[in-house]
Parts: structure tokens; sequence; C-alpha cells
């Protein structure tokens, strides 16, 4: 599984790929978690808002954090 969150470098995404961090290893999934802060690439996934969570290619919000326990129920 490939988590990736996209964002510019602030706070909040970086509380968002902790938080994702968090899930995983709650979850006990094997996960590569990758922090996206590229602009175009950002933009490929149609996101205009950030701090964004992607799950294996599918965007599962934006514009908003989320706690491990949200995260941990989007994964399988």
């Amino acid at each position: 599984m490939k988590i990736e969150v996209l964002g510019t470098g602030c706070a909040k995404c970086k509380a968002l790929y902790e938080a994702a961090q968090a899930a995983v290893k709650e979850k006990g999934v094997a996960a590569e978690i990758v922090k996206v802060e590229d602009i175009p690439s950002i933009m490929k996934y149609g996101v205009m808002s950030t701090p964004a969570l992607v799950i294996d290619g599918r965007v599962m919000f934006s514009g908003r954090t989320a706690s491990a326990v949200e995260i941990a129920g989007m994964l399988p």
C-alpha cells in the first residue's frame, strides 16, 4: 500500500504525515508513506487545497488534517 501526504510542508501537512504514520503502526499494515511537496505532482491529483491524503492513488480527503484513528479507519 502506498500512502501519500500532499502538502507544501506546512504544520498541518506535517501533522497529517505523523498521523498517517501512527495509523499504519496502529493497524499493523505494511505501507510506504511519502510526502509529496512538489506543486505539479499535487496538481496531478486535482487537489486545490492541502493537506491531502492519498491512499493507493485515491484522494481520500483534502483541505484538512485527520487523526490517526480516522486514517486507520480508511486503511484496509
